[in-house]
């Protein structure tokens, strides 16, 4: 992730500082405060206490009415990971009193990795193919891992709705297209070319859903750290989404968003230099060497990652027709909409990933 230097913080650091005391956490000044930037809706404050680097992360100063539980369960997910093998920030602190800053934070470990998409590849790895081809792999194991461990042994039993998981997804995220019609100015799913015709085929050809597991659930090359010294991952970052459900969605989800070299334009993510990073059917054929989990219809998951994610994307479109969100941020997030569709039927009609 970048950093940009705050002339005003999103937070008060006198009550910050009174917290920490409280929690044992102070002593030494708190200084050197930096935002991290990295995309997402949420606020990450970089700062020191002597030697020791810390990371705060809170929702936007303007919360949206999920945001104080949505930190919650993030804090609680990652608690949960601390034992695991699956990288990841390790909590500190949790901060469930909405006086202290506005909002439920929590506190946590910085992470020394970079961003690849945020930062660029170093030169270690940008001089090196096999080293970004490890690099894909290493995010493969990471999902791997994850889907493997017990929900119910890291007491994360009552995470999300896992029943029925499968069998909801396509209904759910149609009724979320259908409400941007509250935005009036949307010219409605009419805007989103082949939605219909992806949705009736992962309704005709939904697989049986196997063993429930834990998934990030926003799996992508930007919500992932990268070490410097090698290509393996420093951490899985933004556990917001995290729930049980069908672990192989977090690998469909990272075969929608993966770059292709040959496209560079409306792809949701780019990254260069690109060559060496494994093909799609080199991840899958990873995952299926690292997980017990039946991969056959792993075609299916990306489509569905592709459809969902489109319909997520189109509502900051929908927005942005309405005058509350930036046009132009909302015309790119469109044009990625549609590249993920036509992404997905060329899946349905090709037969293969």
């Amino acid at each position: 992730m970048s950093v940009v230097s705050m002339p005003n913080l999103p937070i008060d650091v006198d009550r910050l500082r009174r917290w920490m005391d409280d929690k044992g956490l102070a002593g030494a000044p708190i200084t050197d405060f930096k935002l991290l930037t990295g995309g997402t809706q949420n606020i990450l404050v970089r700062f020191q206490q002597e030697d020791r680097c810390y990371v705060l992360r809170r929702p936007p100063m303007h919360p949206r009415a999920e945001s104080n539980e949505t930190m919650r369960r993030e804090a609680r997910v990652l608690k949960a990971l601390a034992a695991s093998g699956v990288p990841h920030p390790a909590i500190i602190a949790v901060c469930e009193d909405t006086e202290v800053l506005g909002a439920v934070f929590f506190i946590m470990e910085a992470i020394d990795g970079f961003n690849a998409l945020g930062d660029g590849l170093p030169p270690l790895h940008a001089s090196d193919p096999s080293i970004r081809h490890r690099m894909g792999l290493a995010m493969v194991d990471a999902i791997a891992a994850l889907g493997q461990l017990d929900p119910q042994s890291l007491g994360l039993a009552d995470l999300g709705k896992p029943e029925r998981f499968l069998e909801r997804q396509v209904q759910r995220w149609r009724k979320q297209l259908d409400g941007y019609a509250a935005f009036t100015e949307w010219p409605g799913p009419a805007a989103l070319p082949h939605v219909d015709t992806v949705g009736a085929w992962l309704e005709a050809h939904r697989p049986a859903q196997g063993a429930v597991g834990l998934m990030h659930g926003d799996y992508h090359l930007a919500n992932v750290m990268f070490r410097h010294d090698g290509p393996e991952l420093a951490a899985v970052i933004d556990w917001e989404m995290a729930t049980q459900g069908d672990p192989l969605l977090d690998l469909g989800w990272l075969l929608a968003t993966w770059p292709r070299g040959d496209e560079p334009e409306g792809q949701l993510l780019r990254l260069r230099p690109w060559s060496g990073f494994p093909t799609p059917a080199q991840l899958v054929a990873r995952y299926g060497q690292q997980s017990p989990r039946d991969i056959t219809a792993i075609r299916w998951y990306a489509v569905l990652a592709c459809y969902k994610l489109a319909i997520v994307l189109e509502g900051t479109y929908a927005r942005a027709c309405a005058g509350h969100a930036p046009k132009a941020a909302g015309d790119q997030l469109h044009r990625q909409a549609v590249s993920l569709l036509g992404r997905a039927v060329e899946w349905i009609e090709g037969g293969s990933l």
